[in-house]
């Protein structure tokens, strides 16, 4: 069997493949064929660093290989220098297709699909995703193809961006073992989450595969503790209950009784970031940049993730995950009403069932 995957233990052991890259410097991944592009200080020395001018409503190609192969590693990048950058990582729209598909395998808005919701970035310090000062986006999630795959940005922003930078890691092979799933990622939000219904991080799904993720974004509208939401799991043909149920959202993203350490008698929310669950956004009150009137009366948002690499939840024919929407407060438990957002991932063998259809970019925009 071709050795394909890579790991601390695996590094000793020869390959069998060929390693590539695509960017702008070499927009094609061929042999020989990176640095070409003449810049000021001559040819071959940073002629094309970026693709550059991507206008409202036009998608872009940024990464398109034949097979077999393996996506080993994604970078990439966009300028947050102005106020009307501000929604830019919800208006950009990440996809990826596989082999001869016209429906995606992935598609989420672009920062959302690292972790950073609310259209801000934010520090990731995770095993597949990594986000690094300033907005420097990285995945490593491994990402196998048979025939060919196609990565593609479109920008549903109002205004032109005019740099974008971005690095395709892969290596192609003669062959990719038949028992190797496709990855797939899927973005979902509810500004307001209905009352004494679970939200829906995933559903639709057909097939055989293996969960590996979620990223949840949300924005509390309500008073009171807030995580007391259980996160469940239909397997299979379950129905009214689910195979796998949490015992709260704190629980579920590794943390316990509200990720507080109260100093000076005041509990306060502490962040986190490990190699498989983490919270690395909180954010309490406005940013003022945006807020001329520095009223700070925006709801708080929390992101957090959470990956099964050691844990990976399997189905044999379809799955469904939800969480609940539960909080607390001195008179009990509480049905809640906040807005949620997030990105599923998981393996599966194609053909995979449609998404739902993408919300307007106005209706991705945080509060």
């Amino acid at each position: 069997m071709v050795q394909f995957t890579n790991s601390l233990d695996s590094l000793m052991f020869q390959k069998k493949g060929k390693s590539r890259c695509i960017n702008q410097e070499n927009p094609r991944g061929e042999k020989g064929k990176g640095g070409m592009a003449a810049g000021s200080l001559g040819p071959g020395r940073k002629g094309s660093p970026c693709m550059e001018k991507i206008a409202p409503g036009e998608t872009r190609v940024l990464a398109e290989m034949e097979g077999p192969g393996v996506i080993q590693h994604i970078w990439m990048t966009v300028t947050d220098r102005t106020e009307k950058d501000y929604y830019v990582l919800r208006d950009l729209v990440l996809r990826i297709y596989w082999d001869d598909e016209e429906e995606p395998s992935v598609e989420s808005p672009l920062g959302d699909f690292f972790c950073c919701g609310f259209a801000r970035g934010c520090m990731v310090n995770s095993l597949p995703i990594v986000v690094n000062p300033s907005r420097g986006f990285n995945s490593y999630f491994q990402m196998p193809f048979r025939k060919k795959a196609r990565i593609t940005l479109e920008n549903q922003h109002e205004a032109e961006i005019p740099a974008f930078f971005y690095q395709v890691d892969y290596t192609l092979y003669d062959e990719i073992p038949e028992d190797v799933a496709y990855f797939h990622a899927q973005w979902r939000r509810e500004r307001l989450t209905e009352l004494k219904k679970d939200y829906t991080i995933l559903d639709g799904v057909k097939g055989k595969g293996h969960y590996v993720g979620t990223y949840l974004a949300l924005t509390t509208l309500e008073r009171y503790w807030w995580g007391e939401g259980e996160l469940k799991v239909y397997l299979d043909g379950d129905e009214e209950y689910p195979t796998i149920c949490g015992t709260g959202t704190e629980d579920y993203f590794g943390g316990a009784w509200s990720f507080t350490k109260t100093e000076n008698g005041v509990a306060r929310e502490q962040t986190y970031c490990t190699p498989f669950m983490g919270y690395p956004y909180y954010s309490r009150e406005d940013d003022t940049v945006y807020n001329p009137y520095h009223m700070n009366d925006m709801p708080t948002e929390r992101g957090f993730y959470r990956w099964h690499i050691m844990d990976p939840i399997l189905f044999d024919e379809d799955i469904r995950v939800t969480i609940q929407q539960i909080g607390v407060c001195h008179k009990g438990l509480f049905e809640r009403q906040d807005d949620v957002s997030s990105v599923a991932y998981w393996y599966q063998s194609e053909p995979h069932q449609p998404f739902p259809k993408l919300l307007p970019r106005e209706e991705r925009w945080p509060r």
